[in-house]
């Protein structure tokens, strides 16, 4: 099946978050998709330091991906972050998620980042699919989050 890839708009915001909820997702998504998810989507989609894409078959959204900008001293240039690539599992996730992948890397590039980085996909064989697309072991992060004590993040 054919699946056309392009920029999100604004109006696809609340189809990502209901894909996300029950999307298959190569790169782990800890914690589920937050209720505010369709609010930050519809600011990424604008923003210049971020990619938000939708992979679509006809009227029927199959996948999505968001990729985020950051810039690194440390690594001289951008680094983008995969944050979501997810397929509707009801199709060729994939083919989706290449397709989803090869743009998110273009627009990388074109964005000047020197790398992009993505959490590593628990199952071996997706690992194995995202070394196969070039992707390679890179040092482990340390993470602190900056909620509110008690806001609720679902």
């Amino acid at each position: 099946m054919q699946y056309q890839v392009r920029t999100a708009r604004i109006t696809d915001a609340e189809r990502i978050v209901t894909l996300l909820g029950s999307a298959t997702s190569p790169v782990h998504m800890s914690g589920g998709v937050p209720r505010a998810s369709g609010d930050l989507l519809r600011q990424l989609v604008d923003l210049p330091h971020a990619v938000v894409l939708v992979a679509e078959s006809g009227r029927h959204l199959a996948g999505a991906a968001v990729l985020a900008l950051r810039p690194s001293v440390r690594r001289g240039g951008f680094i983008g972050t995969i944050d979501i690539l997810a397929a509707d599992p009801a199709v060729e996730v994939v083919e989706v998620t290449d397709a989803l992948m090869s743009e998110l890397l273009r627009s990388a590039r074109n964005k000047g980042c020197v790398a992009v980085e993505a959490a590593p996909p628990e199952d071996p064989a997706e690992r194995d699919r995202w070394i196969e697309n070039g992707f390679g072991e890179a040092e482990s992060r340390i993470v602190r989050d900056l909620a509110p004590a008690g806001a609720n993040r679902t």
